[in-house]
């Protein structure tokens, strides 16, 4: 073959390539910061209440805020704990880039599906005492996420700040619920140094609820509310049982707050989904491995209170706790 066809074949095999790897570059051009196109991230959410629908919005605007283009896959338990198993097998078999789970139940059931995928949790009060972390520091494998343990001890200083005769707190819990457990002990251990003594109810459904009130409001002086699931999905009937008996609440986060509860210096559980959404970026943008990202905490806590509860309580709206506090509820 002569040296000018060789030529001529060379430069069209040359402009071929050219050609194909532009056509390459425009299908994987970016649509986002990460440079890796649509993030297909699966969202497991335990149930609907406003607590955890606060902390899905927060990580759904996080990601939007930091410029994160994903195509999000939503998918809620509906309180059934075998329907998280079901909803993280669905993201493993759709290949998602991420998952989100949000409350224990739905982070330990994505933990046991894949063990490649990352995972994020949020709205877990301790996740090492759940299983789902090694470490708070050191997390280990494929999950971190953020906890939403209370600052109890803060928590419960505010009884005797609204009545200093009160003595005997009580606690409605779900006792299926891990999260619930952990936080009885923890607050069992700080009761003592207030001057407090716990008076508890478990339940195990909703249709419990009305009677396990009563019995336990003829035993305490004021009430405490967990991070409880259940208890959080039937706030304003708890709260109205209390205000009928002229009943003080401290509760841990608040939305319970907005639900009729009267106070807490708690957590916003969307400003958490937002905190939850940054390591998201970590993970799909910045490659981070996950095992290096230590479970966070609520960066803030805000006072917040219920002014309708505080004046059927007949409270005075003057105390330093109050004055000063977010208010909700007017």
């Amino acid at each position: 073959m002569k040296k000018s066809k060789v030529s001529k074949l060379m430069s069209l095999v040359l402009v071929s390539v050219m050609v194909l790897s532009g056509c390459n570059a425009n299908v994987s051009k970016p649509s986002n910061v990460s440079g890796e196109g649509v993030y297909k991230i699966g969202i497991s959410q335990l149930a609907d209440h406003p607590a955890l629908d606060d902390a899905r919005k927060g990580f759904e605007d996080g990601l939007k805020e930091l410029g994160i283009n994903a195509e999000i896959d939503y998918q809620n338990a509906q309180g059934d704990i075998p329907t998280t198993v079901s909803i993280s097998q669905k993201f493993v078999k759709d290949k998602v880039d991420l998952i989100y789970a949000i409350a224990t139940p739905a982070a330990q059931s994505a933990k046991q599906a894949t063990s490649d995928i990352p995972i994020l949790f949020s709205a877990v009060t301790d996740p090492v005492k759940s299983e789902i972390v090694a470490d708070w520091k050191n997390v280990g494998g494929n999950v971190t996420g953020t906890s939403d343990m209370a600052p109890t001890a803060s928590q419960l200083k505010m009884f005797k700040e609204i009545d200093p005769n009160i003595k005997t707190i009580g606690i409605l819990y779900n006792t299926s619920e891990a999260n619930s457990e952990i936080q009885i002990e923890e607050v069992k251990k700080l009761a003592p140094a207030e001057g407090l003594e716990i008076v508890t109810v478990g339940v195990s459904n909703v249709n419990e609820l009305p009677q396990a009130i009563d019995s336990l409001l003829n035993k305490v002086d004021a009430v405490y509310g967990l991070s409880d699931n259940l208890i959080a999905s039937s706030v304003e009937l708890v709260s109205k049982k209390l205000i009928d008996k002229k009943i003080i609440s401290i509760c841990a986060e608040e939305t319970q707050v907005k639900g009729g509860l009267l106070v807490t210096n708690g957590l916003s559980y969307y400003e958490l989904g937002k905190q939850t959404a940054k390591m998201a970026k970590e993970i799909l943008v910045d490659k981070k491995d996950v095992s290096t990202i230590p479970v966070g905490v609520a960066e803030k806590t805000v006072t917040t209170v219920n002014i309708s509860t505080l004046e059927e309580l007949e409270l005075n709206s003057n105390l330093p706790l109050f004055k000063d506090a977010v208010k909700v509820g007017e």
